[in-house]
């Protein structure tokens, strides 16, 4: 019987309820749109800075992230470590070698980092393969070929197929220097990476360096980069103790601070979205209560007892934040999809920004994540039961003769 009178009086006065209930499912489905955006503004973030560079995890040298020490290196079986081997969250791992210098081409010359990598396994480890404007991506047969990046390119007025010099101090104490055939060019939107990033055989910058069959890390990829972190704090146990791995966390504290703020920011934003909801809601109550003194006054009469007018209101309540959470939960879902699929490209109004390590490029796009959807979800049923406590608090307490009375 109660479902039946909360479902009527829902519809006493038509025009307010759909008003109220117009804001509830607006305010749902803007909501779950724009947290959808974040996130994937956030996803962006984060892989700009681990899949074109990083990777989600780094096993390395304790001491070699503190100061690119040329000197900490590793041998390149190092790899293979069974514990790495058994671990099933790992995807893909890619030897690395690192060096610093100067790239020279006739008059010009550029500070550069170059990453000597295996290509099919760095393909596993970066996107920089789907990133290319002109070129290919370095290949085995490829001995000194290299893949540098726009900005650097543009700097050093190259095509794919130029000759550049690199130059730079080797392990021995002798001054490297050998040729390079530029392969591909790619282009990520961060500066640091397009200005002096290159990346070439590993066999050759070994031999450059003078450090044969030795690397200064192992970039690896997991299946989800939030648990990045559980996964190194379960491998470094078992590891030796001349090395470590490190998460993108580690290697991006700000990255993660920002990361780790957003499920706070989320959380604030909803809340004051929905208190101005519940404010429309409570109102809609109010009236709604003050409209049925009479009615309320006869079933007290009747026999009706307070609590039971109490959970009356509160049905009435809840009835109407379902109807807004099956309507606004769809639309938000649409929008979202449409924003993953389309998205708008804002490339012609602004440019990438680096922030906290990563990149945020010049599109809106959405993901699809959980909690985008529970969270507005849940606070929006919160919202109505807490904005319709005080209407339903107040019919309760109606004096039934009193009440019998009101006009």
């Amino acid at each position: 019987m109660l479902l039946t009178l909360a479902f009527r009086n829902l519809w006493r006065n038509r025009r307010r309820t759909l008003l109220t209930l117009s804001a509830m499912v607006v305010s749902a489905a803007l909501l779950i749109l724009a947290l959808g955006v974040f996130s994937g503004m956030f996803r962006d973030m984060l892989s700009s800075a681990t899949e074109q560079y990083h990777g989600h995890l780094v096993l390395a040298h304790p001491e070699y992230h503190l100061r690119r020490d040329l000197f900490a290196h590793l041998p390149v079986d190092i790899a293979n470590q069974p514990v790495l081997e058994r671990a099933a969250e790992i995807t893909g791992k890619s030897p690395r070698l690192r060096s610093f210098g100067l790239l020279s081409r006739r008059e010009t010359s550029q500070p550069v980092e170059l990453l000597g990598v295996i290509p099919e396994l760095e393909q596993q480890v970066t996107s920089l393969q789907h990133q290319l404007t002109a070129g290919h991506y370095p290949a085995e047969e490829d001995h000194n070929g290299a893949l540098i990046g726009q900005g650097l390119a543009r700097k050093m007025k190259v095509s794919p197929g130029d000759e550049l010099v690199f130059v730079t101090q080797a392990a021995d104490g002798s001054i490297g220097n050998d040729l390079l055939i530029v392969s591909g060019i790619f282009a990520t939107g961060d500066s640091r990476h397009d200005n002096n990033l290159a990346l070439v055989p590993l066999p050759w910058l070994q031999q450059l360096l003078v450090l044969p069959g030795r690397i200064h890390e192992v970039a690896m990829v997991v299946a989800d980069p939030m648990t990045a972190a559980q996964t190194a704090d379960q491998l470094n146990p078992q590891l030796p103790e001349d090395i470590e791995v490190l998460d993108w966390g580690d290697l991006l504290p700000e990255m993660r601070e920002v990361i780790a703020a957003y499920d706070v920011s989320r959380m604030i934003i909803v809340t004051i979205l929905y208190m101005a909801t519940g404010l429309g809601i409570l109102n809609t109550f109010f009236m709604s209560v003050m409209e049925r003194t009479r009615e309320f006054g006869i079933l007290m009469a009747q026999g009706m007892r307070p609590w039971t007018i109490r959970g009356l209101v509160l049905l009435e309540t809840f009835l109407l934040g379902c109807i807004a959470l099956i309507i606004g939960l769809s639309c938000g879902a649409i929008m979202t999809l449409y924003m993953q699929q389309v998205g708008i490209d804002l490339a012609g109004y602004i440019t990438p920004v680096t922030y906290a390590g990563g990149t945020i490029l010049p599109r809106l796009h959405a993901v699809f994540e959980t909690g985008n959807f529970l969270v507005p979800a849940g606070m929006l049923m919160l919202i109505s039961l807490i904005a319709g406590f005080l209407p339903a608090n107040r019919a309760a307490r109606l004096d039934p003769v009193a009440a019998v009375r009101e006009d």
